[in-house]
């Protein structure tokens, strides 16, 4: 495969690799700074006074199935949806303080699926997506299930143009993760980072290694994604979103296996175009508001004449 373009991007990916990370080599616990428990009442992840849930297996819940709806966690959507613009906001700041915490406290993650392709792209969220997918090591979930489950992190941080940002995100892990294959497919997410303000996530899923006498060194989560050992690890630095970030070893390999080589090429898609020149995915619309229409000459409306020689010139 070819990937020319992968180097022509605003980033350059080091060279540097980060090893497999187990959980004795995590540090152990939270900073009291900025995270806290949350209450027992407001961890029902089936709560919101205003949408009626009914009882299910599932634990993670969303206010509804379409892709909009989809894509917020149930205790905490506002009623409405966010705006494009709220969006791209709310899901900058979700990866930066999801990585950030995350690399703070020496946990091994990176991202994947959609988040990994715009990755590719140019190092950013493709901004028609809904959510965010990091995936880590089935060791690691266990050991944010034991240490880390349902805690409140604060994130502070500035905006390019000087704005201070303060917001919280609870980390939620699914009680299921004992489970390491799909069951009734209704836990297939293990662990969720979620905007306490209106209820946009970040899916986090674990690999794990469910047949290790039959298919040594293939590492699947509970959706049907399978990879090699060798696929994952060594696992490279980059940034993602002006933050360090991880991403499997064979990064190109993996994205044509899930989403096809034309995903790597295809420059529309979901309303936007991709701008070789500014290297960033544009709403049509806005492309479309930009250029102004060509209008005839013959279909102009007449000027008022002007004396002089600049009249003269203009009629000549």
């Amino acid at each position: 495969m070819h990937l020319q373009h992968l180097f022509t991007t605003t980033f350059l990916l080091a060279s540097a690799f980060a090893a497999p990370t187990t959980p004795s080599e995590i540090s152990r616990g939270p900073s009291a700074a900025n995270v806290k428990r949350v209450p027992d009442p407001e961890a029902d992840p089936r709560y919101n006074k205003h949408i009626k849930v009914t009882h299910d297996t599932k634990y993670f819940h969303e206010p509804g199935a379409s892709n909009e709806l989809g894509h917020y966690d149930i205790r905490y959507y506002a009623g409405a949806p966010v705006t494009y613009e709220e969006r791209g906001d709310a899901l900058h700041h979700l990866i930066r303080s999801y990585l950030t915490v995350f690399r703070e406290r020496n946990i091994e993650t990176w991202i994947a699926h959609g988040t990994l392709l715009g990755w590719w792209w140019n190092g950013k969220i493709m901004p028609w997506d809904w959510d965010l997918d990091v995936q880590v090591s089935a060791s690691t979930l266990t050991w944010l299930g034991e240490n880390l489950n349902m805690t409140m992190h604060s994130y502070s941080s500035i905006n390019p143009d000087g704005t201070e940002v303060n917001r919280e995100y609870l980390l939620d892990i699914n009680p299921n993760i004992v489970q390491r294959v799909r069951g009734d497919g209704q836990n297939v997410i293990d662990a969720r980072w979620i905007d306490v303000r209106n209820g946009l996530f970040i899916d986090i899923t674990g690999l794990s290694e469910v047949n290790p006498s039959t298919q040594p060194g293939i590492w699947s989560c509970k959706n049907f994604h399978r990879y090699a050992t060798r696929d994952i690890y060594p696992l490279r630095e980059t940034e993602f979103e002006g933050v360090k970030s991880l991403v499997p070893y064979s990064f190109d390999k993996i994205l044509t296996a899930e989403y096809s080589s034309r995903a790597l090429t295809k420059t529309l898609h979901e309303g936007h175009t991709w701008i070789p020149e500014q290297k960033e995915w544009v709403k049509q619309s806005t492309i479309q508001a930009r250029v102004q229409p060509h209008v005839p000459r013959s279909l102009q409306p007449e000027e008022q004449p002007k004396s002089g020689l600049t009249n003269l010139f203009r009629v000549l």
